[in-house]
């Protein structure tokens, strides 16, 4: 589960304008405009699994390309959802799952912790527990290595959550 700072769940904005200021300055990791040709709508997400990379449609036969993190073996999944949320610098609360594989974690880890799975913003998905976050593993990027999640380089996430708004279509595939 995210949540914002104050332990509500909602946008700062102005955390997340000081948020894209800092790190609008660092050097994009692997992020591109690419052909596209996927027939979606422009502004849609598409995240394909096997490629480990997340694009941003842009509707005119191109997209923004992203590396990123997907689930584990057994944890990927496919489908349409949306994006229902967005946060800055969330608090995280482990799901029950994670919690029963790492019973040493804390109930919540603070939005800005070096400790934070969740990096720098989150944008929650409809439908369950996932999320399209920054990281703190960056190591992690380009790897099957979360619960589902799809994780992605602190400094694309502040990229991707300027882009894109609550009501996004995304769209999961292999």
């Amino acid at each position: 589960m995210v949540w914002d700072q104050g332990g509500q769940r909602g946008l700062g904005l102005g955390a997340a304008a000081l948020l894209a200021a800092g790190l609008a300055a660092l050097p994009a990791r692997a992020r591109e405009v690419v052909p596209f040709q996927d027939g979606v709508m422009p502004g849609s997400v598409v995240v394909h699994t096997a490629e480990r990379r997340l694009y941003l449609v842009n509707g005119d036969g191109t997209a923004i390309r992203y590396p990123v993190a997907v689930g584990k073996p057994g944890k990927q999944w496919t489908g349409a959802t949306v994006i229902d949320g967005k946060y800055v610098e969330p608090a995280w609360s482990p799901p029950r799952e994670v919690k029963r594989d790492n019973p040493r974690l804390p109930s919540v880890i603070a939005g800005g912790s070096p400790h934070n799975p969740m990096g720098s913003a989150a944008m929650t998905l409809a439908g369950g527990e996932y999320a399209i976050h920054g990281t703190n593993r960056p190591n992690s990027i380009g790897t099957s290595a979360s619960y589902g999640c799809i994780r992605m380089y602190n400094q694309d996430i502040v990229d991707l959550y300027q882009r894109v708004s609550v009501g996004t279509q995304v769209y999961v595939v292999r």
